[in-house]
């Protein structure tokens, strides 16, 4: 049985700490270290995206590796997991994971911006577009909203207009491997154009509403709309 050594263990945190520190600014936070890439983050300033955006949105900075952000997790089994697509639609329906799978595909690079400051550029996601689910399940009319329901009764909201767009996407891999159980395993939303709050971790749901419902962090004093490049942060 492996058994937690603390020496080993300083001594590997150190160990990467070092090699960190050669390709970027470390930075200290909640006990652990994170890289700021101080030259991807120039770079990125330096780019314009096609809507004539800036690449990076204000106040953001540039670390090479997505952070898992905390929250409660799912059950990560595959095998046990249900997507349930419901609400303002005709034909309601779960999948399973294995179902979710043979659903046409698409890998996207897409940048993500977290509101605690921090973006990571070109994330290779893949999985099902929500425009996909959302033909299948035959929109009413009155859908207005999709309101992302993830465990322990975490829910984000956005529009469906923004749900709708090419890269907003159900994933279930990151850089070539399956989810990681910290990154939402084994399913997670995916939604780029807004802060990464938005991209609810362990999805359960997708329901399509006739009304807008600010979720669990919208709730909480955080911005309905959340667009990085006007800094909506807060309400």
């Amino acid at each position: 049985m492996n058994r937690f050594n603390p020496e080993f263990e300083q001594a590997l945190a150190r160990r990467r700490f070092i090699q960190a520190a050669a390709g970027g600014t470390v930075i200290m936070a909640l006990g652990s270290f994170y890289v700021l890439s101080d030259d991807l983050t120039r770079e990125a300033k330096a780019q314009t995206r096609g809507d004539g955006r800036p690449r990076l949105p204000p106040g953001q900075r540039v670390i090479q590796a997505l952070k898992p952000m905390g929250g409660e997790p799912g059950d990560p089994s595959p095998g046990n997991y249900r997507l349930r697509v419901h609400g303002e639609v005709d034909a309601p329906f779960e999948l399973g994971f294995a179902e979710l799978l043979a659903l046409p595909q698409t890998e996207q690079a897409l940048d993500v911006h977290c509101v605690t400051t921090w973006s990571v550029l070109g994330a290779k996601w893949q999985g099902v577009r929500v425009a996909e689910l959302a033909e299948r399940a035959k929109l009413k009319k009155s859908a207005r909203y999709v309101i992302f329901e993830a465990a322990h009764g975490y829910t984000s909201n956005i529009s469906l207009r923004d749900a709708l767009k090419p890269t907003v996407m159900v994933a279930h891999r990151l850089n070539g491997a399956p989810l990681a159980r910290a990154h939402g395993a084994p399913v997670r939303a995916v939604v780029p154009e807004f802060y990464f709050w938005k991209s609810a971790k362990w999805l359960t749901g997708i329901r399509f509403s006739n009304h807008d419902e600010p979720g669990y962090w919208e709730t909480r004093g955080y911005s309905n709309h959340a667009d990085p490049w006007k800094e909506e942060r807060y309400a």
